[in-house]
């Protein structure tokens, strides 16, 4: 997602990267909020850099200040298995599309080791039909993993896109170290989101 922070609040801004049990993920801030998450990209540390610059060109690769420092880690922890859902750290939704932001702050409401599947999402917004558009809401989250659109699957037992590095696989390695698979891998694709 490329946009100006030109018209955002004025205050620290830049992006960083930071080292995760998956690989480097970038974050990029605006005084005392996140504009952006990614997560690694194919290709490594380089490859996640440049995703970062295309994606915020009007922000500058810098020392990360003592809160975005402490977002970081603990996005790093989640990564490595922590049981943080993620929900109280401020996002910067001014420009994402209305439906878009509605789908993201349901996402934040899945628990780790709990999904969900597109149709269910949709029917939670009083969208029922809408599981494709779900998907393609998720498909363009400029927060992932702090709106956890891999917690959300397809139908019948399917992993369904995801469009961040590694794709599904990663999906799935996401999932994993959360411990959604810690019973028994049916238990993932049930019809309600359901502990691990």
């Amino acid at each position: 997602m490329k946009k100006s922070l030109r018209s955002m609040d004025a205050g620290p801004q830049g992006f960083a990267l930071f080292p995760t049990a998956i690989g480097h993920c970038g974050i990029a801030w605006q005084g005392a909020v996140l504009v952006g998450v990614q997560l690694p990209e194919d290709r490594g540390e380089p490859h996640t850099r440049e995703r970062m610059r295309r994606r915020f060109p009007d922000l500058a690769e810098s020392g990360m200040p003592p809160v975005v420092v402490a977002w970081a880690a603990r996005v790093a922890a989640v990564l490595a298995g922590a049981r943080d859902d993620l929900r109280d750290l401020p996002l910067a939704t001014g420009g994402v599309p209305p439906f878009n932001a509605r789908v993201y702050e349901l996402a934040r409401r899945i628990p780790p080791g709990k999904t969900m599947t597109y149709g269910e999402v949709a029917a939670a917004l009083g969208e029922p039909g809408a599981a494709r558009a779900v998907g393609q809401a998720l498909g363009h989250n400029p927060f992932a993993p702090v709106v956890p659109c891999h917690r959300v699957l397809a139908a019948g037992g399917r992993t369904g896109g995801f469009s961040a590095g590694g794709g599904a696989a990663t999906k799935m390695r996401m999932l994993e170290i959360e411990g959604a698979f810690a019973h028994d891998t049916l238990a993932l694709f049930a019809a309600t989101p359901r502990e691990s």
